[in-house]
């Protein structure tokens, strides 16, 4: 289930067989982690069916997205993170945006993580402090990221497979618990917010390069292996989202203390508490997998982009989102949102860059090729940059 850092993963006998279901299940485990756990309260509060409906748009976008970043990856022949492939395409600026970005993208996302985890943990165990089980964590993933030892695709397989179980009883389970006056259409007051939050639970761009290296040569389902794990998160999150509006709703989730609005908590308090107990428990192991893909890949940046030496890589992937915990400075949902808003954005609009770019100077045939589409990408990039000065509106209080 775990491989060391740098080590070429032997699979045996189907697995062996079937490495495009191994860098599908990378795809989706990177994906599906905090920000699913923060969409049900967003959506609570723009409305239900709109906030599906937007799951859906921004789905689509991200699928898009992904595909553009694999045949970036495709037609290079180096190996990189997403700063060496700015690099290449956009120059020494590039490279430097792009480090900003995964700085704010991969920053934010291991913060929401060790707040996650705390709440969640002492959701299960309920006695101590959320800050308590957020140290604990910390220097459990700390040591096993040390050693070089990350999550693999296999890994993420078994995962997603009981998640999909747990959201399957929940579903069977609260069936009588939904209530009509919570699908509702749309609240015109709050139809930007599940925007960031969504954004954030899509974004996995540097999981996109680790499945090249996943599928080794059987690079010809790389593109298949994309789309199917781009489409399963946003199907997740549809019906996982519905669940929790449905039986939940807005006033109750306005009722908890802002860092009680994960999904899974809200479930454990007004739902029955064993549901709850097994959500949190899956959440926190999501999350777990998630944190040691996206810590790894942030210092792979530092030593692979930068020549950093690892131990330098470490402590600066480790010390920030530490920090900003311990200051107590921001909510997870607003974590998401921010990050997902802005960082998202600015990652989305780089990306559309680079794909121009390695369409003209890549060194290697890729396997597939998307058709040039400059209205699109013009259409993405002014929704972006829309997203990113709402996020900032936020921010700094004049929205």
């Amino acid at each position: 289930m775990f491989k060391k850092r740098g080590e070429i993963q032997k699979y045996r006998g189907f697995f062996a067989q079937r490495r495009e279901l191994i860098a599908t299940s990378t795809l989706i485990g990177t994906i599906v982690g905090a920000g699913m756990l923060g969409i049900p309260y967003a959506v609570a509060k723009a409305g239900l069916l709109y906030g599906l409906l937007l799951i859906i748009v921004m789905g689509g976008v991200f699928l898009f997205l992904n595909l553009m970043l694999g045949e970036i990856v495709l037609r290079t022949k180096e190996q990189h993170q997403l700063t060496g492939y700015a690099e290449k395409y956009l120059g020494p600026r590039g490279k430097r945006l792009m480090t900003l970005v995964m700085f704010l993208s991969l920053y934010g996302a291991l913060t929401a993580y060790l707040l996650g985890e705390g709440f969640a943990l002492h959701a299960i165990f309920k006695f101590g402090s959320p800050i308590l089980y957020t140290g604990l964590f910390f220097f459990l993933t700390l040591g096993i990221v040390w050693r070089g030892i990350k999550s693999t695709g296999k890994a993420e397989l078994y995962l997603i497979f009981l998640l999909l179980i747990v959201v399957a009883v929940i579903g069977f389970v609260s069936l009588n618990k939904i209530e009509s006056h919570n699908l509702t259409w749309a609240n015109p007051g709050s139809l930007f917010l599940p925007y960031g939050v969504i954004m954030f639970a899509l974004l996995a761009f540097p999981a996109i390069p680790e499945m090249q290296e996943e599928l080794g040569t059987k690079k010809k389902y790389f593109k298949k292996s994309i789309i199917i794990g781009s489409i399963i998160p946003v199907l997740l999150y549809l019906l996982f989202t519905f669940i929790v509006v449905g039986s939940i709703g807005q006033e109750k989730f306005s009722l908890l203390e802002p860092n009680q609005r994960i999904a899974t908590i809200a479930l454990s308090i007004y739902t029955y508490p064993l549901l709850g107990l097994f959500a949190n428990l899956l959440a926190v192991l999501a999350m777990f997998t998630s944190f040691l893909s996206l810590s790894t890949a942030l210092i792979e940046m530092y030593e692979l982009d930068y020549h950093l030496s690892r131990l330098a890589g470490f402590v600066l992937t480790f010390a920030l989102p530490l920090i900003i915990v311990l200051t107590n400075v921001t909510s997870f949902i607003a974590i998401l949102g921010i990050t997902g808003g802005i960082a998202g954005g600015l990652e989305g609009i780089c990306l559309i860059q680079m794909y121009r770019g390695a369409k003209k100077r890549g060194n290697r045939e890729p396997e597939y090729s998307l058709p040039s589409q400059r209205f699109l990408w013009i259409v993405l990039t002014l929704l972006f940059a829309l997203g990113m000065i709402y996020e900032l509106g936020i921010i700094f209080h004049f929205i």
